[in-house]
């Protein structure tokens, strides 16, 4: 790894104000604090990588672009799972954006890249800081103790005025976050984790990892017959499957229950994981069956192309097969996050099948960094269709035409479930609201962590008040009456 440029002095307090927004603003939730927080540190990286001479290029700025959408999620869903996933994410698509990289080591590494900057990053800083602090140059020391001098004048003026008046007390407490004794630790990991999170970026953008200049070793080619062979056995076997899949399963109620004498709902529930297992391990054929080819002759390539790209067709054929069984599965016994998260991921693998398709006809070049941002994508429309809210809409559609609702489930979902779960009747509808108002109400949230979800779901419930009659015993026995009807 080659050795950074000297840090810059708006970089050193570009990360001191992200690890200062850190501790003061991550501490309740993650909403629009996540995007505030992201800015200064945007802003160091900018700093370092034009110290070093780097500009951003195409593909930095789709991944940083990208990044910063990601965290757009928690901004507007209440739920924490799709906002776990999306920040997840997000750090690993502006890791992607620091170190560049087109070929399968550097997308798959990237990711993981800036950890190697963990260290070495708050190093880097302390070189420099101690550059300006000792130097004949250096005004840095004045500058620190001057904002420690005002930072103290603030505190205890403001809390003199605070004292001497309600409404500036008020203005006060909604605008600057409460930190009680107690949180201490846990503010000061969130001053670290910022501080030192953003110098490791910092560090990665003055000096990145080149991960494209890993090699792997090329596989050896194999004669045609040990290479296609298998392959076209297996192509067989999928045409086969896709057959029955095509009669049975497109055919209805009728077709499962002439050909295999089960119910619509066992059937579904038997194939889908296997099915979801077949994807998976028909990408790892085809990857290990492009390592393994033979493509010294023109024909050999002919070869290689008509048997995985009718390997790839047939295997389609089983992701839409997975997908419908998903949809019977649903339809009769609900939606769950399980389900929604499998079904979201067997559509990311049948993308990522199609991407394979159009690579054996216009190369392979661009495929590593298609499927990252493929999975970016995904990630992102993920979030922002609201798998809560989705799970409740269906669930809610279940009941008007069956009767049947899970109500212990519904009372588990986010506040992105209230607009749906609002249409149900009463008392059930206070039933399924009574624990997520109840969570609302305990979290108390500032400002700058509730989320669009929860202010809309507040908004609702403020506008119908939940029924006062839906005890727990009440709201228990309408439980029982709904799943047995």
């Amino acid at each position: 790894m080659e050795e950074p440029a000297p840090i810059r002095t708006a970089t050193l307090w570009a990360a001191l104000a992200t690890g200062l927004l850190s501790m003061w603003l991550l501490g309740e939730g993650m909403a629009v604090n996540l995007l505030v927080v992201a800015v200064p540190a945007t802003l160091a990286v900018y700093f370092a990588g034009r110290r070093a001479g780097r500009r951003p290029r195409p593909w930095a700025l789709v991944w940083g672009v990208g990044g910063l959408a990601l965290l757009l999620v928690p901004t507007v869903r209440a739920a924490e799972w799709p906002s776990f996933l999306a920040v997840v994410t997000s750090l690993a698509a502006g890791s992607l954006a620091l170190h560049g990289g087109r070929t399968w080591p550097a997308v798959l590494l990237g990711p993981i890249g800036v950890f190697t900057s963990v260290v070495t990053g708050p190093a880097w800083a302390w070189q420099g800081l101690r550059e300006r602090v000792g130097g004949d140059r250096g005004r840095l020391g004045p500058l620190l103790r001057a904002l420690v001098v005002a930072a103290v004048l603030l505190f205890v003026f403001g809390a003199l005025f605070a004292g001497a008046d309600a409404a500036f007390a008020d203005l006060l407490g909604a605008l600057v976050p409460d930190v009680s004794v107690s949180d201490g630790p846990w503010r000061v990991l969130l001053l670290m984790v910022g501080l030192f999170g953003t110098l490791a970026a910092a560090r990665t953008a003055a000096a990145p990892a080149h991960w494209d200049r890993v090699q792997v070793p090329a596989g050896r080619a194999r004669g045609r017959v040990e290479w296609a062979l298998p392959l076209i056995g297996l192509v067989a076997l999928f045409a086969v499957f896709n057959a029955v899949q095509l009669a049975v399963l497109f055919g209805g109620h009728d077709a499962v229950l002439e050909e295999t004498g089960q119910t619509y709902a066992e059937y579904a529930r038997q194939g889908f994981w296997q099915l979801l297992m077949v994807t998976l391990l028909t990408l790892l054929v085809i990857v290990v069956a492009l390592r393994w080819a033979p493509r010294t002759r023109s024909s050999d390539r002919t070869l290689v192309r008509g048997v995985l790209g009718t390997l790839c067709a047939l295997a389609l054929v089983v992701v839409a097969s997975a997908v419908r069984r998903m949809d019977m599965y649903v339809e009769a016994y609900g939606l769950t996050r399980l389900r929604i998260s499998v079904l979201a991921m067997e559509l990311w693998l049948g993308l990522v099948i199609v991407l394979i398709m159009a690579a054996g006809v216009w190369g392979a070049r661009w495929l590593p960094r298609a499927v990252a941002a493929g999975a970016v994508a995904g990630v992102l429309v993920f979030g922002f269709v609201s798998p809560d809210a989705l799970i409740a809409e269906r669930n809610v559609q279940r009941y008007e035409d069956t009767g049947r609702f899970d109500l212990e489930y519904a009372q588990g979902l986010s506040a992105d479930a209230v607009p749906a779960l609002d249409r149900l009747e009463e008392p059930l509808r206070s039933c399924a609201l009574r624990d997520i108002k109840f969570d609302m109400d305990e979290a108390n949230l500032p400002w700058y962590a509730t989320s669009w979800g929860d202010a809309e779901a507040r908004r609702i419930l403020d506008a119908r008040p939940l029924s006062e009659g839906a005890s727990a015993l009440e709201c228990g026995e309408r439980e029982a009456d709904l799943l047995f009807p």
